[in-house]
């Protein structure tokens, strides 16, 4: 058959013209050379078969014939009233016989005006490009190419995340936070302006390390792609006194000897800055921990519940004994 149409289109031979529409459409939208400014020539040749395959399958006369005797069959028809830019690769048959119109009359035609701006460079003239701003702002076609290029889907960028640093106090009891961000967005010409906006952070409590608040499409705007959206990620400031472990809070207290076997009380303030003090009745062994419940961080899961504050012991061991001291030592402890 030589040129396969419809497999240049790629629909099945029961194709409706509905089926049709759709498939031109969007490999006309794909392949048109002023979207590949990289391979120019491929998409030109691979545009002009689209067009060509799209006006013999619309054509119930030309279907018809193409269907019974193929490629060959069409070169046998009458010539048209006027020639148009031959298609390349055994597309027309010199003066007479079947001369496909200009793709980009074709292309024209479909749409109602070309989107891309440029006018049809009519028939039998080589096809002409404008390669200024493709997807800048179309000016009064901007609407047409809207309105035909749902087959067409914006991408959408990765995320943009940036860090929220938080200290262990706003994240025991919540805080809001209001960030500036500046952005790029393009209006309503298609142009790239910046823009500031204060986004709204409500930090709950018990909020953890890692944490993503997301705000949809508040990233940079560029043309033909879709907002990228921007993410916050939770991270904890170090604290003097305290480090968190999941839930709970962990506090190191370094007692002396006397301390650790004669007992001793403990005062802190929270990190909600409430004043405790925690008496320390057994004897401080190594690896001893003191578990006070209910004192760690809000579980977000579980409001009104808390996980532990865990304090774990330094015992500051003396670096000389008196006689005196070493002797009432071993008689208290029965050495």
């Amino acid at each position: 058959m030589g040129v396969d149409y419809y497999n240049i289109l790629k629909v099945n031979r029961n194709a409706n013209d509905d089926d049709l529409k759709k498939a031109y459409r969007k490999l006309a939208m794909k392949w048109h050379p002023d979207k590949n400014p990289n391979n120019k020539k491929e998409a030109e040749t691979k545009f002009k078969q689209i067009s060509e395959a799209y006006e013999v399958l619309s054509d119930p006369q030309k279907k018809a014939i193409y269907d019974q005797y193929g490629e060959e069959g069409l070169k046998d028809m009458p010539p048209p009233g006027s020639g148009g830019f031959p298609f390349g690769n055994g597309g027309g048959g010199g003066s007479s016989g079947f001369n496909p119109r200009n793709a980009e009359d074709i292309f024209a035609e479909f749409f109602g005006s070309s989107p891309f701006g440029f006018g049809s460079s009519g028939p039998g003239k080589s096809m002409r490009y404008q390669s200024e701003g493709i997807f800048g702002g179309f000016g009064g076609s901007e609407n047409i190419f809207r309105t035909y290029s749902e087959n067409v889907t914006p991408k959408k960028p990765a995320p943009v995340e940036s860090k929220l640093p938080c200290t262990l106090e706003e994240l025991y009891s919540g805080s809001t936070r209001k960030m500036k961000i500046s952005r790029t967005v393009v209006d309503a010409n298609g142009r790239q302006v910046p823009e500031t906006e204060i986004l709204t952070i409500d930090v709950k409590p018990g909020w953890k390390k890692g944490t993503k608040i997301t705000f949809p499409d508040k990233g940079n705007e560029q043309p033909n792609q879709l907002p990228a959206d921007l993410v916050f990620v939770i991270d904890e400031k170090p604290h003097d006194v305290f480090k968190r472990d999941g839930n709970d809070i962990i506090m190191n207290h370094r007692v002396t000897l006397a301390e650790a076997l004669g007992g001793t009380t403990i005062n802190l303030t929270t990190l909600d800055g409430r004043s405790l003090s925690i008496p320390v009745i057994d004897i401080v062994s190594p690896g001893y921990e003191l578990v006070i419940a209910r004192e760690g961080m809000p579980i977000v899961r579980e409001p009104g519940n808390r996980g532990d504050l865990r304090i774990k012991f330094d015992v500051k061991f003396p670096t000389r004994l008196t006689p005196e001291q070493r002797a009432g030592l071993k008689r208290a402890l029965g050495g």
